[in-house]
């Protein structure tokens, strides 16, 4: 132990020998930070007091170093952890921090120790002088250091006044920081300041919010806050706050409707509430927002009728009052329901005054109630604009004039008509419609004389000429034009008028070239019914002239079918002469039919000649699709009129022109026509031509014919050059088809080049391994078939069933079927293609079922033949 005294100190310190050499060091270096800083680290593990000691002794040689005090800080903050705050430790701790500050006054670091040191010592007046002295000392720039810690101080005791007046300084410098303020008012039950800071920063355009609140979230939170907290928000006019967002976010009035009127309703003024409600459903212009609206007004009625019945109810001495009330209420709520689709229409023409369908809505909806559906009339004729209407604006004029007349309102209805010719409309049938309603009006109230002047009015010409389609001009000024208004004027003429003035309206239709051809075909039954019939025929004339193909064919039938009627052969050469001028220009859609006609009269009055001419005209006239039918009545005719064998160069021509799915059926009909005739050669080439275009896969029912023909009439020979074309045909497809698999594949080859060089040779492995199937599949089908018989007439004759030995031989025979065996063992023995191998297979396979399939009927052959070379056993037979 060595004594030493400090007279820096005027104290005497005992230390140990391992500190001498520190203490040499500090006596030749006392100013020295890092020899300090190596005397504390030593005396880390001693006592506090012998720590604090050198602490004090090195501050007091260099109280500057800012190193020192802040380990020296920390350490005293450290030896009081976890003691009481009454003990006097923090009182030493407090004047070690009082006397730090004197040379660190400028060190924010150590005044937020002292800060955070004094608040968790629970010292309030004291912690908020010590951050007070902070800000004060610190510059501006480093305040944002001491705030969080000050402001966490203010928040965690209970002093709204102080931690009020502390937030209040602290905004004028972080003013966007107001959200956590208004946060902290609502804890603190301060709604009156909190409403009025939010409305600050909502009416602040700059404002950003640090939780990425839009201004429109802001203002909801505003008024939800202020619109349910009525008697604790005093300083702000609620009503303006609420109506300026109406005006601001008209995207959300429901929601801002509904908490003006919750407003009024938490402050118990009802009739209030009630007429902002009622102000709402009047004023919103969509649906979502009178849903919402009306839902909260139903809710409130609901709510404020059943709270006064169980008033009622609990009250025994309930006055008749408190019933009127009662009945009031609930009839203010059945109002409220009974109008509600009322309402929805009005936010329906709120949004679009010109919707023409709602206000027929609207109308419907106030049914038995006259005055207020003339008034709803009244209002939508007076509202809709022509030009900018939704629906048809005319039918409003219509339905209002027809309203009168369903109450015996005539007159009145009258003077709706005229006003509504008037209005300027859009369109020329609008104004058409109106004038024909009007027309239809006086006809049913039996005034014929008045439905014909209007007409007249309506179709009167006006002094200069005016096109129909020039929208430079007014509607009334077009109306003369108007087809649908001559139409009315024609039928009502034929039906009130003469014949002079009827007929005068339909050939004015025509000089003005309006007319349709239904418009022709009416003139001429008009014309018919008065018996001018070659009056009518001009009028179809007339009409053929201004329309062209198609609209005129129904004009060319009604001509063509009327002159035949009357006139039948009478007139056979202006018919001809009819029928050839329709079928000049006449289109393959329409032509069948007007062909037909003319054929059917050329066979009643003219020539047979002439019919086969029209139906081979015909025949390369009509469609393609209807080819085959024309073909089938031209062989049908020639047969009844010339007989079968004539129907053999139609058949020819039919076979040239059709397409091959007709054309497969017409040469099985020529072949059988020629079996009829006992062609069977003719008919045999018929079916070998025809051939060509059947796949064996697709047209098997050819085949078949084929092959029940040569059952039929045909041998073995015919058969088998039956079988060989059949080979020869699917060959040929299979061809085609290998052919555009190849090409299908090099067209892939691109898009399949990483599937390896392999990808071609697996295609074709797998259309080989599907032939095989098939080929495996028609083996399997083969021997269900032998049961069938067919029985051949051979033009040879053969033996029975004999042994070699005991059959007579020819020396002189000449053998003629070998060569037919070694072509086929040629045809066996030839190296099949890579694609065809299996198929000849298939088709020998084919070949030896059928012939297997082949009885032939036995006879005995007679002696005579044979003549000396007689066998013994036909001698024998012979004599017995």
């Amino acid at each position: 132990m060595v004594t030493t005294t400090v007279k820096s100190l005027n104290i005497e310190i005992n230390f140990e020998e391992e500190d001498v050499p520190y203490e040499e060091e500090i006596l030749r270096n006392a100013y020295s930070v890092k020899h300090w800083l190596r005397y504390i680290d030593h005396k880390a593990k001693a006592p506090n007091n012998g720590v604090n000691l050198v602490y004090e002794r090195a501050l007091k040689e260099l109280p500057g170093s800012y190193k020192i005090w802040h380990n020296y800080l920390r350490t005293r903050r450290k030896q009081v952890r976890g003691k009481i705050p009454t003990d006097p430790m923090y009182e030493e701790v407090n004047s070690a921090f009082e006397r730090a500050l004197v040379f660190m006054h400028k060190m924010p670091r150590i005044w937020m120790d002292y800060g955070a040191f004094m608040t968790a010592q629970c010292k309030i007046t004291r912690t908020r002088h010590v951050f007070d002295r902070a800000l004060r000392a610190l510059p501006i720039t480093q305040h944002g250091r001491i705030w969080p810690l000050y402001l966490q101080f203010v928040r965690r005791f209970e002093m709204p006044e102080t931690a009020l007046r502390v937030y209040r300084r602290y905004l004028k410098l972080f003013p966007e920081d107001t959200e956590e303020y208004v946060d902290y008012l609502q804890e603190a039950e301060r709604l009156d300041e909190a409403a009025q800071q939010l409305a600050h920063i909502v009416d602040n355009e700059h404002f950003v919010s640090k939780h990425g609140k839009s201004n429109h979230q802001l203002w909801n939170e505003l008024c939800d806050l202020i619109s349910k907290n009525p008697h604790k928000v005093h300083s702000l006019n609620v009503d303006a706050i609420i109506r300026g967002g109406l005006r601001r976010y008209t995207d959300q009035l429901g929601h801002l409707w509904n908490s003006l009127a919750d407003y009024y309703v938490r402050s118990g003024l009802f009739d209030r509430a009630r007429d902002i409600y009622e102000e709402a459903i009047q004023t919103v212009t969509t649906v979502r927002d009178f849903t919402q609206v009306f839902d909260e007004y139903a809710q409130f009625e609901e709510l404020s009728l059943n709270k006064r019945m169980e008033q009622v109810a609990s009250n025994d001495a309930a006055t008749e009052e408190d019933d009127i009330d009662v009945e009031l209420r609930l009839s203010r709520f059945e109002y409220l329901m009974e109008r509600r689709l009322l309402l929805l229409n009005s936010v329906l023409l709120r949004q679009n005054p010109h919707n023409v369908h709602e206000w027929h809505k609207r109308v419907t909806l106030y049914e038995d109630k006259p005055a207020e559906i003339i008034s709803t009339y009244t209002e939508a004729v007076q509202t809709v604009q022509p030009k900018q209407a939704v629906g048809k604006l005319h039918t409003l004029w219509v339905e209002f004039a027809k309203f009168y007349e369903a109450n015996g309102q005539v007159e009145d209805a009258r003077v709706v008509f005229e006003r509504g010719t008037e209005v300027e409309y859009v369109k020329v049938e609008d104004l058409a419609a109106v004038w024909c309603e009007w027309a239809e009006m006086e006809l049913r109230q039996q005034q014929f004389e008045e439905a014909l002047k209007l007409m007249q009015r309506a179709t009167a010409m006006p002094k200069r000429k005016i096109a129909y389609h020039d929208d430079t001009e007014t509607v009334q000024a077009r109306l003369h034009r108007s087809l649908k208004v001559w139409s009315m004027y024609a039928d009502l003429e034929e039906s009130f008028g003469t014949f002079k003035t009827c007929k005068a309206v339909y050939e004015r239709i025509i000089d003005l070239k309006i007319c349709t051809p239904q418009i022709i075909i009416n003139y001429g039954m008009f014309l018919e019914e008065h018996n001018y019939f070659e009056e009518a025929y001009r009028a179809y004339e007339k009409g053929i002239s201004l329309f062209k193909w198609p609209n005129v064919y129904d004009i060319w039938n009604s001509y063509l079918t009327k002159f035949l009627e009357r006139y039948g052969g009478t007139k056979l050469e202006r018919a001809r002469d009819l029928f050839e001028q329709c079928l000049d220009q006449c289109p393959p859609e329409h032509a069948k039919y007007f062909y037909l006609l003319y054929a059917k009269l050329e066979e009643e009055h003219g020539l047979a000649r002439h019919a086969m001419s029209v139906y081979d005209r015909a025949t390369s006239a009509v469609k393609e699709e209807e080819m085959f039918d024309m073909y089938n009545i031209f062989v049908k005719k020639a047969a009844e009129i010339y007989g079968l064998p004539r129907t053999r160069e139609i058949y020819e021509k039919a076979i040239e022109t059709l397409p091959e799915q007709n054309m497969r059926h017409m040469c099985v009909k020529f072949a059988e026509l020629e079996t009829k005739l006992g062609e069977v050669d003719r008919a045999r080439a018929i079916y070998a031509h025809c051939s060509q275009v059947c796949d064996p896969r697709i047209t098997a029912d050819f085949w078949q014919t084929w092959k029940e023909f040569e059952v039929r009439h045909g041998n073995e020979d015919t058969m088998r050059e039956m079988l060989r074309i059949k080979r020869s045909v699917q060959a040929t497809y299979n061809t085609q088809v290998n052919m555009m698999a190849a090409q299908f594949l090099n067209t892939n080859n691109g898009a399949a080049a990483d599937a390896g060089a392999g990808a071609g040779p697996d295609a074709m492995r797998v259309l080989e391994e599907k032939a095989r199937q098939a080929a495996a599949e028609a083996k399997q089908k083969a021997p269900e078939k032998a049961a069938s018989n067919i029985m051949f007439v051979r033009g040879e004759t053969q033996g029975g069933a004999k042994d070699k030995k005991d059959t007579v031989v020819n020396p002189d025979e000449i053998d003629i079927g070998d060569s037919d065996e070694d072509d086929d063992e040629e045809e066996e023995n030839e190296p099949a293609n890579e694609n065809g191998a299996t198929e000849s297979a298939t088709k020998t396979d084919e070949e030896g079922l059928v012939m297997k399939k082949l009885r032939f009927e036995q006879k005995a052959i007679p002696a005579k033949v044979f003549g000396s070379l007689k066998p013994s056993n036909q001698a024998d037979s012979d004599e017995d």
